[in-house]
């Protein structure tokens, strides 16, 4: 992937916070061999995942599904969709060779929909979802099929993280975008929450878990990653505050007062953790560990708080509608112990935040004006719990009776579509790390085409691992005792 740089909405840009290597498009050999990686490799920009004919399509059919629907056919038909267009939508972006899919976003008026669409989910795992796992005779034999209701909602917050970068997608939103500061912030709340949770990876015991409890447990640490997703997009909506609406500052500084509470994330750091002797961070979507020589390295959260508290904080938009009040000023005062020299080579914009609030420290700003006299409001979590309050058990039945009760041969086929969904080729490519070897976790550059899963680095370390396969090859290993070391993998 391109480098990723943190853009301020003055122009100015921050230094750069991540840097994602593509990976190579490999080209699967027969069964029995190991894959050397492809001399003519492909770059981001050949990757391609739809056609331009095809992604208007997919975009023009995007609808918003009642709560009782979630899971059905049509349902499954358009998750499918929203994968291949946040696939796609990442390469484009990798690629920098123009983003096609925000802009039929935009053309087609569909951000609003995908905002409802994303309410509507986050309902559902709310209201139904417990209902339902509650039922006395909800027994699932397989948990596939509500695994990709509770999923869709990373999956639309993605497709939105990727898109909002762009301001005009902002712009589109519409009255919607108040819909969407409000999700965020129940998801802040969330994430300044979770530093206080038990832990957010599973122990040895958790692995013996039964099919709906480990679902249970994957819906919890989803929202995780999911509440960092919701950061990375209220960040990209306070770029955008030159152009919102005076409804949508107010709600932001006043209702949700989401400085302080963005300054209540820094002190928590729920993306940061420590275990025994070792110090984690949580990038690149997984927990790893920082050296000594990278703890003062600010990761790409970091990053996107302090960039939101700038254009919070110091945009001429904001900085006059805010109250400081007594409790506001000393919350944002403790900013001051955590701009240090190091942060500010980083990020050198937060100079002057530094500066604004070395002056706030010494001087009483003036209360604001309260020019707002009538305040517009979000509408789509209030009218979806009207039409669907009281109907939560309802629904539930409903959709373990036609949804969440699949045949074999409906589960087979659904499983084959989603395959068809994934590409390996692309999903190396989105992969921001390079694999690393099964035997020495030096980096591979050769697969293992019988279980498709395992890297190695040579020859030799494929031929000793063959003799004790990995328990990730186990299950295709297994019911050929006879193999001999002839027959493993070999380097083409």
């Amino acid at each position: 992937m391109a480098t990723e740089t943190l853009s301020l909405s003055n122009g100015l840009s921050t230094t750069s916070l991540t840097s994602h290597q593509p990976a190579q498009h490999r080209v699967t050999p027969k069964c029995g061999s190991v894959s050397p990686p492809d001399p003519h490799s492909l770059t981001m920009g050949d990757l391609e995942v739809l056609l331009p004919g095809e992604a208007e399509a997919l975009v023009q059919a995007l609808q918003v599904f009642p709560l009782w629907e979630m899971g059905s056919q049509g349902w499954c038909r358009q998750q499918e969709h929203l994968e291949k267009l946040n696939m796609q939508a990442i390469l484009d972006a990798s690629a920098s060779q123009g983003e096609p899919i925000q802009e039929l976003l935009v053309t087609h008026s569909k951000i609003p929909a995908l905002i409802e669409e994303l309410i509507s989910v986050e309902m559902w795992k709310q209201k139904v979802f417990p209902v339902l796992c509650k039922l006395e005779d909800f027994k699932p034999h397989n948990t596939f099929p509500i695994y990709m209701v509770v999923h869709h909602e990373a999956s639309i917050i993605n497709l939105l993280e990727t898109v909002f970068f762009h301001k005009e997608v902002c712009d589109s939103a519409e009255d919607s975008i108040l819909d969407l500061i409000d999700y965020c912030h129940r998801k802040l709340t969330m994430l300044v929450a979770y530093n206080n949770s038990s832990g957010s990876s599973l122990s040895e015991e958790e692995f013996e878990l039964s099919p709906l409890e480990e679902l249970q447990k994957q819906a919890q640490l989803m929202e995780f990653e999911i509440s960092l997703k919701a950061l990375s997009v209220l960040r990209y909506i306070t770029d955008c505050v030159d152009s919102l609406s005076l409804s949508t500052i107010t709600r932001m500084l006043t209702t949700h007062n989401l400085p302080c509470l963005l300054v209540e994330l820094l002190e928590h750091s729920p993306w940061t953790r420590q275990e025994g002797s070792h110090l984690k961070k949580f990038e690149c979507g997984r927990w790893q560990v920082v050296t000594l020589k990278e703890q003062q390295k600010l990761t790409k959260v970091d990053g996107q708080v302090w960039i939101a508290l700038y254009n919070l904080l110091l945009s001429p938009e904001c900085q006059p509608k805010y109250n400081f009040t007594g409790f506001n000023k000393n919350q944002l005062l403790k900013l001051r112990g955590r701009l240090n020299d190091v942060l500010l080579d980083q990020i050198p914009n937060l100079i002057e935040l530094h500066r604004f609030l070395s002056q706030l420290a010494l001087t009483e700003p003036h209360p604001p004006k309260k020019d707002l006299v009538m305040e517009q409001i979000p509408e789509i979590w209030s009218r979806l719990e009207r039409k669907n309050g009281g109907k939560w058990h309802a629904i539930a039945k409903y959709q373990l009776k036609h949804i969440f009760s699949p045949s074999e041969q409906d589960l087979r086929l659904q499983a084959r579509r989603w395959a068809e969904t994934y590409k390996l080729d692309v999903i190396e490519a989105l992969n921001p790390e390079k694999p690393k070897c099964a035997s020495c976790n030096a980096e591979a550059s050769k697969r293992c085409s019988r279980c498709q899963n395992e890297w190695y680095c040579k020859r030799t370390t494929a031929e000793r691992d063959f003799i004790g396969p990995s328990a990730a090859s186990l299950p295709l290993e297994q019911g050929m005792p006879g193999q001999t070391l002839a027959e493993a993998p070999k380097i083409l």
